[in-house]
């Protein structure tokens, strides 16, 4: 799979949207075809998110451990993997060092 490294043509909100004390920090992004993504960072540490609607989070750079809601399995993502998170649900995502730098696509 390969990640844009761009989007063109779009609308970027400027406010942020900062969860955790600024440990997770991300910006909407609305697609020329209304669709709606945030582009983040996440700093080490573990953080939990609930889901309304169905998503996938692209890894761009670093790495993140996950486990999604109901599982017991917990599942390794490097730069270049994603994953899909049901709707109405949630994950733990876990980061050990650096930072890991996200795409979320509402789906």
């Amino acid at each position: 799979m390969s990640l844009p490294t761009q989007f063109t043509g779009v609308t970027v909100h400027t406010k942020a949207n900062v969860y955790f004390d600024g440990r997770v920090v991300s910006h909407t992004v609305l697609m020329p075809d209304s669709a709606k993504k945030t582009l983040g960072l996440i700093y080490p540490g573990s953080y939990h998110f609930g889901t309304g609607a169905p998503e996938r989070m692209e890894i761009v750079a670093g790495a993140c451990r996950v486990t999604l809601d109901g599982q017991a399995a917990t599942r390794d993502y490097p730069a270049g993997s994603f994953f899909d998170v049901p709707g109405k649900s949630g994950f733990t995502i876990e980061v050990k060092s650096g930072l890991c730098e996200y795409i979320c696509s509402f789906l």
